[in-house]
């Protein structure tokens, strides 16, 4: 029996690395995180497709001229063009308007209010189900690096239907957890200070041994290392890498039964 095609609204489903040189890219994530890419053929052209083991997570793609190198991370939503609509009256700014990318399904990409770029997504096959567990090498987690967290609070809660946890983090504020409404985890809201750090999505990456992997990220060229392999409490052991094309992503040992 053929399952029905299910959205999971306000998950993050898919990110692709977006920069100048996608194989310098390749060569620095595959042996990072154990990754592999594959050439796969869509819509008459062909896509490197980032897999974990068997399952693709992602893709590599060339930027436009003067794009900064950057992670970007695909929301889901049941309705591209309804969702783009909302979002735009609501402050973002549209980069690029709904668009069919056959066969694989149909986007939109848009500059939250605080600045943060963002893609918003229906697959034509579905969302790929919550597991219990995330796999190592998989997607844990997704932040965003915000200027104005109350601001951005709002935007996502009207556009996306979030609800928010504030857990209080001492001297940094509070960390904002958003809800979908299914009641799921899908990502976390973070005001930083740093002007030197663009507004962005962050993306965390499940690794067995956050202080190896930040040390190899080291070895093999990354720029920068934001925040140092530090233990959060009751979450796990992370760090923030700039990779060699100047692009930020964040990896995770998790904390046995923590977490999203």
């Amino acid at each position: 029996m053929t399952q029905p095609i299910q959205h999971l609204q306000g998950k993050f489903v898919w990110f692709e690395h977006v920069s100048a040189d996608p194989q310098k890219a390749r060569a620095f994530y595959q042996p990072l995180l154990g990754w592999h890419v594959e050439n796969m053929p869509m819509g008459g052209q062909t896509y490197p497709m980032i897999l974990n083991g068997e399952q693709g997570i992602g893709g590599l793609r060339t930027a436009a001229a003067g794009e900064p190198a950057h992670w970007a991370g695909y929301l889901s939503v049941r309705d591209v063009d309804a969702c783009f609509r909302a979002a735009v009256a609501a402050g973002a700014t549209p980069l690029q308007p709904p668009t069919d990318f056959a066969p694989v399904g149909r986007g939109a990409a848009l500059r939250d209010p605080t600045g943060a770029p963002l893609w918003i997504w229906t697959d034509a096959s579905g969302d790929r189900p919550d597991a219990d567990a995330t796999a190592t090498g998989d997607w844990y987690w997704n932040e965003l690096w915000t200027p104005d967290a109350r601001k951005a609070l709002a935007f996502y809660e009207a556009v996306f239907g979030y609800s928010h946890e504030a857990v209080n983090m001492g001297d940094q504020g509070d960390y904002l957890l958003l809800k979908s409404a299914d009641g799921k985890l899908r990502g976390g809201v973070f005001e930083n200070t740093n002007p030197e750090m663009a507004p962005m999505w962050l993306p965390y990456v499940a690794v067995a041994d956050c202080d190896a992997v930040a040390a190899q990220a080291r070895r093999l060229g990354a720029l920068g290392e934001p925040m140092p392999p530090t233990d959060v409490p009751d979450v796990g052991r992370c760090a923030v890498l700039i990779d060699p094309q100047g692009a930020a992503v964040a990896v995770i040992k998790p904390t046995p039964m923590a977490g999203a």
